[in-house]
């Protein structure tokens, strides 16, 4: 999957789990996918900013200040 199809899974999960129509045992089902898209979303991301200070390193662009 990609990093945006991912995303857009999370937002539809989040949407469902936010809905009163949506069990325990789904949302429970909802919450462990919604676990390990976050977990691949923040991988991917850290690959990219890694990336991203690899090129900075080379002068290419500046380096992206870290916002946490």
């Amino acid at each position: 999957m990609s990093f945006e199809t991912d995303l857009k899974r999370l937002e539809e999960i989040t949407a469902k789990l936010k809905s009163d129509e949506t069990g325990l045992e789904e949302s429970l089902a909802l919450y462990e996918e919604a676990s390990r898209l976050n977990r691949r979303l923040t991988k991917t991301l850290e690959d990219v900013r890694r990336r991203i200070e690899q090129v900075s390193a080379d002068g290419s662009i500046e380096e992206v200040e870290d916002q946490a």
